[in-house]
């Protein structure tokens, strides 16, 4: 199993759409030339050669979410960021079989996000179950934590829009309230989005993760802010 997850681990360095950020202490990206290049503010330019709005998605894991909506939206640049490079492996694979050009993939801890991604630079922006961190001691982890919005207010453009689906309502109702505290505009809070008939064509994508949940008969929530 772990020479199975270092093989994916070495695979995933020579995407050429995939940027990692090796070193947390000193943090940097690297891309599958091995060399050291800087994206700040250039992902439009630089990795997708257009000037099309870039629409991310925060821990994405093996990027269900992210390249349905890419074969969806081809005219959207998609933004793929996980710290698990085995996940990402299974993500770019899937790009290269697809032949997608509108994905890229970014390796880094969230906490990290704005070191690699310039204010106002990213134009939609995604959480789909994340983990929960239900202990108490833990809510400063959770992706919807203050500080972490405020990372994402930095990156995402003014008005932009926020989408977050889980099937934890605890986090739910956590981040219900600290989006709202914060100052984003709550445009849509949706419990249950399948049992009520909620869902869209967009809100009715299905993750690997997601369908296990729904196989367990956990209810999906979710819920779409503005970014202030």
């Amino acid at each position: 199993m772990a020479k199975a997850k270092m093989k994916k681990l070495s695979e995933v360095s020579t995407f050429p759409f995939v940027f990692e950020n090796k070193d947390f202490l000193n943090p940097g990206l690297t891309n599958h030339l091995c060399e050291k290049i800087d994206l700040k503010n250039k992902w439009k330019e630089v990795v997708f050669k257009n000037n099309h709005p870039i629409t991310i998605e925060l821990a994405c894991g093996k990027a269900d979410y992210t390249i349905s909506l890419a074969q969806k939206f081809p005219n959207i640049n998609f933004l793929g960021v996980d710290i698990k490079g085995d996940r990402l492996w299974k993500g770019s694979k899937r790009v290269v079989e697809l032949g997608l050009t509108n994905v890229a993939f970014l390796r880094t801890k969230i906490e990290q996000i704005d070191l690699f991604i310039g204010k106002g630079e990213i134009d939609e922006m995604w959480i789909t179950f994340p983990d929960p961190f239900p202990k108490k001691g833990d809510i400063n982890r959770r992706l919807t934590y203050p500080s972490f919005l405020e990372k994402y207010k930095s990156i995402v453009k003014e008005n932009g829009l926020f989408h977050f689906k889980t099937d934890a309502i605890d986090l739910f109702d956590y981040s219900e309230e600290t989006i709202r505290d914060f100052g984003f505009e709550l445009l849509r809070v949706e419990r249950d989005i399948y049992g009520n008939n909620l869902a869209d064509e967009i809100t009715s994508i299905k993750t690997f993760y997601e369908l296990m949940h729904l196989e367990d008969n956990r209810t999906i929530n979710y819920l779409q802010a503005i970014i202030k």
